[in-house]
């Protein structure tokens, strides 16, 4: 559910939490994208960074140039108004996959976890138009949802060390793409050579909060 007003909790003497719902949910997240691209076209003075998450946006500030009381009231007013407010247009990209294999070790775990066969697992996962609720962990990761009831899965006992940037992992009921090679504890069942996060580019993460993504199942030579 995504509240009429806004809750506000201090996370120290810098930053301030803006829970816009209570739930994981695309209207609650489309809340937190609006109050976020609503504070980016203000440019609020102090205003330091703008962290957002699933149903929340860490507001991080200056107090020294800002007072806490008053960006409450600020994003408060802006609360009020957010209706009025144009966003930017959805993204919607279609990435190739390779699912199993060496490069998706923990598909046939799935697949027996759920007593299902390897390609049913590879068509529910590539069925589904997902959306980018959040980047986070590592540049450029997006947290993605929400995959279907029957493939959801726990995380690994044990996390890796290494997971190769591109690797397509599942946890509960997300998705998401290593961007680059990291430790992880997801279900690895496929991977992509599409790049996700360049430090040079503006902005430097492909994928943004709100876009949407496809999975296309390649064989592997079509990625070669």
């Amino acid at each position: 559910m995504i509240y009429d007003e806004p809750k506000f909790k201090t996370m120290g003497d810098r930053a301030l939490l803006v829970e816009v719902g209570d739930e994981i949910a695309a209207g609650v997240n489309e809340g937190v994208r609006v109050l976020l691209y609503g504070l980016l076209g203000r440019s609020i003075h102090g205003v330091l960074d703008l962290v957002p998450g699933y149903r929340s946006l860490m507001v991080v500030f200056d107090p020294l140039l800002l007072d806490r009381k008053e960006l409450r009231s600020t994003i408060a007013d802006f609360w009020d108004r957010k209706d009025q407010m144009v966003l930017p247009e959805n993204r919607e990209y279609e990435i190739p996959v390779v699912y199993g294999g060496e490069r998706g070790p923990d598909l046939d775990w799935v697949a027996g976890y759920h007593r299902l066969p390897v390609e049913a697992v590879v068509e529910m996962h590539s069925a589904v138009c997902y959306r980018v609720y959040m980047i986070g962990f590592t540049p450029g990761y997006p947290y993605m949802g929400e995959l279907p009831a029957e493939l959801i899965t726990p995380r690994r006992d044990t996390p890796r060390t290494r997971v190769p940037g591109g690797s397509v992992g599942i946890a509960q009921r997300q998705t998401g793409i290593y961007p680059v090679a990291s430790p992880g504890g997801w279900q690895i069942i496929g991977w992509t050579h599409v790049k996700l996060f360049d430090a040079e580019a503006d902005p430097p993460s492909r994928l943004q909060m709100g876009d949407r993504v496809r999975f296309k199942p390649v064989a592997a030579a079509e990625l070669s």
